[in-house]
Order: structure tokens, then sequence, then C-alpha cells
């Protein structure tokens, strides 16, 4: 895919759920990934009506562009009101990136190193190492929306202590 093209978002079954996208290049998956972490602790709904803004002020998710970003960068990007202003956040969703171009490049593609662990449990766990910000929730989400096996969405949020329906503590 060329810079400046879009994934395809996929249909899904559920109309209630995040829609799946088929990733062409690894900005889709450090999109989806950031959507997670945004999302941690915050409204959809908020996180959605800053995503336009967001994806501005982060080049469109261009992985490499984001691995770059510089202390004064995130300055910059910690005081745009079109963000989510948590530098912390923000940080980590820049070192997120340079960990994506590395398991790029040590397995060849970002979605042959998803798939390089035994099962979904590994690949979470592997996830949460790597990554920050990225909890079990953001994990699952992540997998899903790009497309990678997951369990069902219900026995998941249950074997978690989590009611599915409201996704708090059951």
């Amino acid at each position: 895919m060329r810079q400046g093209q879009r994934r395809r978002e996929l249909p899904t079954s559920n109309t209630e759920g995040p829609k799946k996208i088929k990733p062409t290049r690894l900005g889709d998956y450090l999109e989806v990934m950031s959507k997670a972490i945004f999302q941690a602790g915050m409204s959809w709904k908020v996180v959605e009506n800053k995503w336009p803004g967001i994806q501005d002020t982060f080049h469109g998710f261009d992985a490499a562009s984001v691995a770059g970003f510089s202390d004064r960068d995130i300055d910059t990007l910690a005081g745009d009101k079109r963000v989510i202003r948590n530098r912390r956040k923000l940080e980590a969703i820049s070192g997120n990136a340079r960990q994506m171009l590395e398991l790029e490049a040590e397995h060849g593609s970002f979605a042959a190193y998803l798939r390089s662990h035994a099962d979904f449990e590994a690949t979470v766990k592997d996830l949460r190492k790597r990554f920050k910000f990225l909890g079990d929730t953001g994990a699952y989400f992540f997998l899903y929306v790009v497309g990678e096996e997951v369990p069902d969405h219900a026995m998941w949020s249950r074997s978690r202590g989590i009611d599915p329906e409201t996704m708090r503590p059951a």
C-alpha cells in the first residue's frame, strides 16, 4: 500500500462491536493499538471525537515518523487540543512505534510476529510485555480489530471476571 492510502475496513457480524480492518501497512497496526491506548480509562466517545485530530497530529500513523518523535514533538502534542494530552500515553505510542519497527524487521512483517506465538494467551502476554499502556482488554481489542484470531468475547470476558454486557467487574 502506498503512503497516504488507507487500509480497508472489513464488515463484522456483530454490528455493535468494533469494525475489523485488513492491515496493509505497519501504520494500520500502530493506529489500532494507539486507539486502544488512548481509550484506556476514557470514554469511547471522547476518543472517537478526537480521532481525526489525532490521526493528523500522528502523521496518519506512519510508524517511522511516530517512532522518530523527539521530546520536543511530544511537548508539542501534549499542548495540542486536538489530541488526548496524556504525556505518558503520547510517549508510549512513540515507543510502541519503535518496538513495532523492530519486530517487523526481526520477523519480516508485524503479522508474522503476531502469529509467531503458540496461542492467543501467549500473544497477549508478549504484547503486554513489549508494548506500553496495553492491558488485557486493549490487547483483545487490538487483535480483534486487526483480524487476528481471538476467543469469543463473552467467554473471554467471563474468564477475566468481567461482565461482557457492561465490561465492568462481574
